[in-house]
């Protein structure tokens, strides 16, 4: 047997049921033995098959633990735990309790990622379900320097499928963690899948574009218009001062406004046209101002840290392929791997 402090020599009786005829080591399930690891190895050689790539966790458990595994074994033990897990999801009550004690606001933050797979490229998308604290009130001009609380509760999903599967996911989530549409803030970027989703799924929820891709639209215009430098730096500065202040009203009237130079007052108008599409697009879904005067959250930046530190860091290693069916379970356990959901589904195990 493997254990969490290296191997052991285990010797017990083999047996036959003479009712049934089955054999086996009748003692394996008194002594919580289920295969070559003991739970608390199964956890270990998980916890390194999630962060680093196969073949580089094995050297490390080696060098760590003095074990021998190999890549192929805690890429199957990785994977089975991960599915064990996310199948186990419903019966599990950590998060649940966790979100019905935390006070404050509850969010929701929805994106999509690349993961290869088999069939080529395919969007995982991933959500992320959050209660945090109201921060201090800001302004246009200085909400970049406030600190948001960090969540109280967060809770991710994660999948390979198409919009109208995963917003049935998300509702489950949703109503296994106790949120109230009504009280639910949908943060994400332009993708018209998340608000068709939110509004199929979350109908009574403010729905919020992530300001930091709305700003994207707005630099793209005004790169057009000065290119880089000085020049740009301010008018950028005073474009999110619009934009944050004013919504789609600021939008409208930083575009209008002539610059300095003829010439670039032309090249911003031959932008405007598009870039005012994508905002009447969002028009409803501008509302900074008033969530930054309440101290709340602006910005998707917790679906966006989950898939630059989890996804892209662990799924896009090169040539790393995945089955897609592997991908959610195997980025929902990595996401909460530090959550209390690990440590109930692992002393689940142990029991």
């Amino acid at each position: 047997m493997l254990t969490a402090v290296g191997p052991i020599r285990l010797a017990r009786w083999h047996g036959r049921c003479e009712p049934c005829g089955q054999v086996g080591f009748a003692a394996d399930r008194l002594l919580g033995i289920d295969g070559r690891l003991t739970v608390r190895a199964r956890r270990m050689a998980c916890l390194a098959g999630l962060h680093d790539p196969f073949r580089k966790a094995q050297r490390l458990l080696a060098e760590l633990a003095g074990w021998s595994v190999g890549a192929e074994a805690l890429r199957r033990y990785t994977h089975a735990e991960a599915a064990a897990a996310a199948g186990g999801r419903a019966e599990r009550t950590a998060l649940p309790e966790a979100f019905a004690r935390a006070a404050g606001e509850q969010e929701l933050h929805i994106d999509a990622g690349k993961v290869n797979t088999p069939e080529g490229w395919r969007d995982v998308k991933v959500a992320v379900f959050a209660c945090r604290q109201r921060g201090p009130a800001a302004t246009a001009d200085d909400y970049e320097q406030r600190e948001l609380p960090a969540p109280a509760a967060r809770s991710v999903v994660a999948a390979v499928e198409d919009s109208g599967a995963f917003g049935g996911r998300c509702a489950a989530e949703a109503q296994r963690l106790g949120v109230c549409a009504s009280r639910l803030s949908v943060l994400g970027d332009g993708a018209e899948w998340i608000w068709n989703l939110a509004v199929a799924w979350f109908f009574a929820a403010v729905r919020l574009l992530d300001v930091y891709h709305a700003l994207e639209h707005l630099a793209a215009a005004g790169r057009q218009a000065l290119g880089e430098g000085a020049a740009l730096t301010a008018w950028l500065a005073a474009a999110r001062r619009s934009l944050v202040g004013d919504g789609y009203c600021g939008v409208c009237e930083v575009l209008a406004r002539p610059l300095d130079d003829a010439e670039a007052t032309g090249r911003l108008a031959a932008a405007a046209g598009g870039v005012l599409n994508y905002f009447a697009g969002h028009r409803d879904r501008l509302g900074y101002a008033a969530r930054l005067r309440r101290g709340q959250v602006i910005g998707s930046g917790l679906v966006e840290g989950t898939i630059k530190e989890r996804v892209n860091l662990r799924l896009k290693r090169t040539g790393a392929r995945w089955q897609a069916r592997r991908v959610g379970p195997f980025v929902e356990l990595l996401a909460q791997s530090d959550g209390p959901e690990w440590a109930e589904y692992w002393a689940a195990q142990a029991a």
